[in-house]
Order: C-alpha cells, then structure tokens, then sequence
C-alpha cells in the first residue's frame, strides 16, 4: 500500500470482513448473556450489523470496488477473547466481561469507521462518506447503549 486510496480500500475490506466475522459472533454472545438487557442488546446489535454488511456493500460499489473482506485480526483476537470469557466466567463476571468485549468490539469498528470516513472525504469519494458517517453513528450509538448499561449493572452489583 502505497496511496490513501491503497489504505482506504484495505481498511474498508478489512471492516468487511470484521463485520461479518462480528455477524457470526454476536448469536453466541446474545445466548451466553444472562442478563436480559444485555441479551437484547446482542441481538439488537446483530441485526444492526446485518444492516452495515449492506451498507458496505453500497460504499464498495460507489467507489467501483468488489465487496470482499480481507481478514481481520484484531476482530480475530476480539473473539477469541469473547469466547474464551463465555467458556471461563460465569454469574456477574460472565455478564460483565461480556459487556466489556462487546464494547472493545464498538471501540475498534469506532476508530476504523471514523479513519475510512474522513478518508473518504479525502479522496472525494462523497457517497461513501456519507454512508460510513451513518455507519458511524451508528456504532457511537451502540457504545452509548453499552455504556448505559454497563452504569446499571455495576449499580445492581
């Protein structure tokens, strides 16, 4: 990689590939969670997911790229370490380390989302900018739903 176009198009498969990883993922933490706001908020999350694959999918074809993902492996370690805390915790720890990796998970797709949106800008690829800010938003939506509840779990502990 040579160019911002290099590393925008590595990124943005990259996130592909993280967000369809995270797509597999999240049904083994919605089962795993005890508590039900953080049930919902797995499942809620997947479904979100679903809809940014198909979003990424509109960003890869307004710059005239294949949608394919390159693998990813942070989001590799990510899960790792999710389903190593679903095989070892159980009780609050389960709960409450599952509510720390879901929000590791928002604060990586955060970082890359906000690189690729600004890239994007960069490049002129508009459309794109436009569809990673909703994305964006999105995921620091997510995050503020998991800090939340993180607040109310501690509270009842």
């Amino acid at each position: 990689m040579k160019t911002l176009s290099d590393i925008f198009v590595h990124t943005l498969q990259d996130v592909y590939y993280a967000e369809t990883a995270i797509s597999k993922a999240l049904p083994n933490v919605a089962k795993a969670a005890k508590d039900a706001k953080l049930k919902s908020a797995a499942e809620d999350h997947l479904a979100d997911t679903k809809g940014q694959i198909e979003t990424l999918k509109k960003v890869f074809k307004s710059i005239g790229v294949k949608a394919e993902g390159e693998k990813c492996d942070a989001i590799e370690g990510l899960i790792k370490e999710t389903d190593g805390l679903i095989k070892q915790a159980s009780g609050t720890a389960l709960d409450a380390g599952l509510l720390a990796a879901c929000q590791a998970v928002e604060h990586y797709e955060i970082a890359r989302y906000g690189s690729l949106r600004e890239w994007a800008k960069q490049l002129g690829h508009d459309e794109a900018h436009t569809l990673l800010s909703e994305i964006l938003d999105q995921e620091k939506a997510t995050n503020n739903k998991l800090t939340n509840l993180a607040i109310t779990s501690i509270n009842k502990v």
